[in-house]
């Protein structure tokens, strides 16, 4: 296990990754493990760990994978299985590394993707629960055109220069995402299998005005799970609902938590 401080770098494997620590350390509290989306970093979840942090009381470990943020660039193109990767290779090194003991798994997008084949593959008595933003569980139409458009607007407008306010080598973050899902091997991934092995509380939290993806992905959560899944449309809100809807986001993964980690003596107002 590494000391962890208030920010830094965690080593794992070859990579260097940076990582914030809101709140208590995993040996005090509940800790609740954040996992960014397909262009985010650390830094791109905004104020939101510290508002769960607050509203929680649990510990908040944010990080940026790598290929992302500050932390190491990878080498590209990204294998067509780079999630999987980081949720049977990475993503258990990482909480061993920061002395995960309890809690739970907060994913957006790619992040909500790991978080659901971590939870599926892994039976972890430490796990309760896992919230997803947005997940991803299949390659639908609407994904596929929406990130063929990024990509235009990523070489032709000011989209690289606001991305480059959040990773140092944003074209490694960039191509590294876009060029996987742009892959034609890519609308084959599927991740639905895993679903029916998840063992843990689950929580989805979709916008209604999602570019990337339909209520098909709620949908199949609810076909292939066999624990109990929570849903909370969020109306107004597209891709990022912590964003778009900060506040009521906040209060369904806020209320998720504290049912999830309830019997926690720590949590104890």
């Amino acid at each position: 296990m590494q000391n962890l401080n208030a920010t830094g770098f965690l080593s794992i494997d070859n990579s260097d990754l940076e990582y914030r620590m809101i709140g208590s350390s995993p040996d005090a509290a509940p800790t609740i493990v954040m996992l960014h989306e397909g262009l985010g970093s650390a830094g791109l979840w905004g104020d939101f760990p510290e508002k769960l942090q607050a509203a929680t009381g649990a510990g908040v470990f944010v990080h940026s994978r790598a290929g992302y943020g500050a932390s190491t660039s990878v080498k590209l193109p990204r294998p067509i299985d780079y999630m999987h990767i980081e949720a049977l290779d990475v993503l258990p090194k990482l909480l061993d590394s920061i002395g995960f003991r309890r809690g739970l798994l907060l994913g957006h997008s790619d992040g909500a993707s790991i978080a659901a084949i971590y939870a599926g593959a892994h039976q972890d008595h430490r796990l309760q629960g896992i919230a997803l933003i947005a997940p991803h569980f299949i390659v639908e139409d609407i994904s596929v055109t929406s990130i063929a458009e990024i990509r235009t607007a990523y070489e032709t407008t000011n989209l690289r220069d606001k991305l480059a306010r959040w990773h140092k080598d944003v074209d490694n973050a960039f191509h590294g995402w876009n060029g996987a899902w742009l892959d034609p091997k890519f609308r084959d991934w599927d991740i639905s299998e895993y679903l029916a092995y998840v063992r843990v509380p689950v929580l989805i939290v979709q916008g209604v005005d999602d570019q990337y993806g339909t209520m098909r992905q709620v949908e199949i959560a609810r076909e292939e799970c066999y624990c109990p899944v929570d849903v909370a449309v969020i109306a107004g809100a597209g891709h990022s609902p912590h964003r778009e809807a900060p506040a009521v986001t906040l209060e369904a993964v806020t209320e998720f938590a504290l049912a999830a980690l309830r019997d926690d003596q720590t949590l104890a107002a």
